[in-house]
């Protein structure tokens, strides 16, 4: 399966997330550093390099989610997938508490915050000033 990314198939993953990362929520235009078309289930677990398996994500959530679906929770541990920007509703998985911080009921958020890292202190501050301004 080829990696490559067509100019056109970019463009619609972009457009279709409105610009902002499908992970962390954040708007592209307010990032410093260009945003990524990540697989959200990658090549080496057989995904394929179609819309159906893209998603627009910042290089902070891309990086820290690598090619990784799933992570272990609890006690006995359980594989538990990542959110799928392509299957779930964000707002089913996560909302934003008024202090910036990321909050979920269900495991596929925890997994995905968990993984993602999406409560580092930075992410917090930068969602909270986002909500400041009207953004998030």
């Amino acid at each position: 399966m080829s990696r490559y990314i067509s100019e056109s198939l970019r463009e619609l993953v972009s457009r279709r997330a409105d610009f902002r990362c499908e992970y962390c929520r954040l708007p592209a235009d307010r990032s410093f550093f260009a945003f990524h078309i990540d697989h959200i289930v990658s090549i080496k677990h057989g995904g394929q390099t179609v819309a159906e398996n893209l998603a627009f994500s910042c290089p902070v959530c891309n990086l820290s989610k690598g090619p990784d679906v799933a992570t272990l929770l609890g006690t006995p541990p359980v594989a538990v997938r990542f959110f799928n920007p392509r299957t779930d509703a964000w707002i089913d998985h996560f909302f934003v508490d008024v202090s910036g911080l990321l909050l979920t009921e269900t495991d596929i958020g925890k997994a995905t915050i968990k993984i993602l890292n999406l409560n580092h202190p930075d992410f917090i501050i930068e969602r909270r000033e986002m909500l400041r301004l009207g953004l998030l």
